[in-house]
């Protein structure tokens, strides 16, 4: 795997950076050959003296992300890896319930007798509700108008600007972002 670790209001010490690497490549026992995967981990020191790990996976038919805020760097660290190895376990069993439907076996992941993987209830993955409107061109700061009185995190809407499919959504910090298809 390749790293990308980078600071905001933080230098990144190599004690940080190999305690990172370390505790990243165990996921490496999850896959039969190493991924071509990128790395990127953002450390954040905030006022209130809390550190925020992000940390993004990108592998060439899976992305993986997680972020955690603790007040223990190294803390923040274990944690976030670990929200890391739930996604990959996750992932693991539907690819292996999927392919067990099929007959066939699956190739991405390495077996092993240490790796646990528990079964996902199949309620989990079941769409139980289908809604279908029109989506009526606006600009981004309609669509948050509109998210916001109807009372929903997220709003799908035209961008008038672009006439492409967009999502606006509310951030955990309170801000607002926007999802863009190409």
């Amino acid at each position: 795997m390749k790293y990308n670790v980078r600071g905001e209001n933080i230098e990144v010490t190599p004690a940080i950076r190999e305690y990172i690497e370390k505790k990243i490549s165990k996921l490496d026992r999850y896959f039969t050959e190493a991924p071509d995967a990128k790395v990127n981990v953002n450390l954040r020191f905030n006022q209130d003296k809390s550190s925020k790990v992000e940390v993004t996976i990108t592998m060439p038919q899976l992305v993986l992300r997680a972020e955690e805020t603790n007040i223990d760097m190294y803390a923040a660290i274990d944690l976030v890896t670990d929200k890391l190895e739930r996604q990959i376990r996750k992932h693991k069993t539907k690819v292996n319930r999927k392919f067990r439907e099929k007959g066939e076996f699956p190739i991405t992941f390495a077996t092993s007798e240490n790796t646990e993987v528990q079964d996902l209830d199949e309620d989990e993955l079941e769409v139980v509700r289908t809604k279908r409107f029109d989506l009526k061109p606006m600009d981004s700061e309609e669509a948050i108008l509109q998210m916001n009185m109807l009372g929903h995190n997220f709003y799908v809407f035209n961008n008038a600007d672009t006439n492409r499919t967009n999502v606006v959504y509310k951030r955990t910090d309170g801000r607002y972002g926007l999802i863009e298809t190409h």
